[in-house]
């Protein structure tokens, strides 16, 4: 540690903490949230859901199994990551361990972050940070390395369509069955992918703002991705003529706010969202509780579902939306990731459900 280079984590409310470069040496800004997550640093990092984000992992000790080859299975979609490359702008831990051990570690995290250009900080009291997240909500912050500016001058990328960076630029095609699945790419995770194709689907991956319901399709399939779901107004009129039909439609994370706002309701930011994999959540009208994984700092609110629409999860901490399901059709979403990568795979059948809808 004596041979690092000191940094600084800059924030909103104008509370500097000290602590040491790894990875990129370089300053980075965006929204910092935090993630009790005990494992899965690397589908973390490369979660599109973090775009515009400065991760700090509550987990005291990060980096110690290293990180995987970037491989791809035979139909192109990563087989250890939730992306092509890292998503997050910078990531605050506590101790990095620099000597990895795993058997299929081929680097460390540090060198990832420096090839990927991601700057790191660490001897960062995460526990400290976490509270004051906590207290005052999300805000906005940078790291900076010794010597480099510490002006605060972050832009807020809930300002910004995060979903049109983040989304795929054409049509992908994976897998082959005789049912049809169109997916919305607002920031897919490739487990979700994963899910999809293994259960003997054709699936067809689409840009946000793509106009599906050109397509012939036997089911949709609405992605997870980052930052406000207010400014996929294009995303959401697609979904919203699609619900006039009775082919099915599902959701996950975003692709709950998106399915919820095209139903008529509306969504509104958390304090400090819900980033974990250990959150509760009830099926609504029964004493089914899951453990889920979960990324996102927004919110449907279902009281203002129109008639027709009813809450199908429902938070068991703070009491906020998990999911929406149609009375009649064969419309429903999670605001959890049922393909928990990383994180408990107790709501899979969320899959399940939907193909036997198909």
């Amino acid at each position: 540690m004596e041979t690092r280079k000191k940094a600084a984590l800059i924030l909103q409310n104008g509370r500097r903490m000290e602590g040491w470069s790894f990875g990129y040496d370089g300053p980075c800004g965006g929204e910092v949230v935090f993630s009790t997550a005990m494992v899965g640093y690397p589908e973390s990092l490369t979660d599109p859901s973090y775009a515009g984000q400065i991760l700090c992992v509550t987990y005291p000790l990060i980096g110690n199994y290293g990180i995987p080859p970037m491989e791809a299975d035979a139909d192109g979609i990563c087989r250890t990551f939730e992306s092509e490359r890292i998503h997050v702008r910078g990531l605050i831990i506590s101790d990095y361990s620099e000597k990895y051990s795993h058997w299929d570690a081929v680097r460390s995290l540090g060198d990832w972050l420096q090839e990927q250009r991601i700057p790191g900080i660490c001897g960062i009291d995460t526990r400290a940070l976490t509270q004051l997240l906590r207290e005052e909500g999300a805000m906005l912050g940078k790291i900076v390395p010794e010597g480099g500016d510490e002006r605060f001058d972050v832009a807020d990328p809930n300002l910004e369509n995060l979903v049109a960076q983040v989304s795929c630029r054409e049509i992908i095609r994976y897998g082959h069955g005789a049912k049809k699945v169109v997916l919305v790419d607002c920031g897919v995770k490739h487990q979700i992918l994963r899910c999809l194709v293994s259960r003997g689907i054709e699936l067809v991956r689409v840009p946000w703002d793509y106009d599906f319901n050109q397509l012939d399709w036997d089911g949709l399939f609405i992605s997870n991705g980052p930052g406000n779901p207010a400014l996929c107004g294009v995303t959401v009129a697609h979904i919203r003529q699609a619900l006039a039909g009775e082919r099915p439609v599902c959701g996950i994370c975003m692709g709950n706010q998106l399915l919820g706002t095209a139903a008529g309701a509306t969504t509104y930011k958390l304090k400090y969202g819900h980033r974990s994999h250990n959150q509760p959540v009830r099926r609504v009208g029964t004493d089914q509780c899951f453990i889920t994984s979960q990324n996102h700092g927004f919110a449907l609110d279902d009281s203002r579902l129109p008639a027709g629409w009813e809450p199908y999860f429902v938070n068991m901490n703070d009491g906020t939306n998990e999911g929406i399901r149609h009375t009649s059709k064969p419309f429903f979403s999670a605001q959890f990731h049922p393909e928990a990568s990383s994180g408990p795979v107790d709501t899979e059948f969320f899959f399940d459900d939907f193909i036997s809808r198909l």
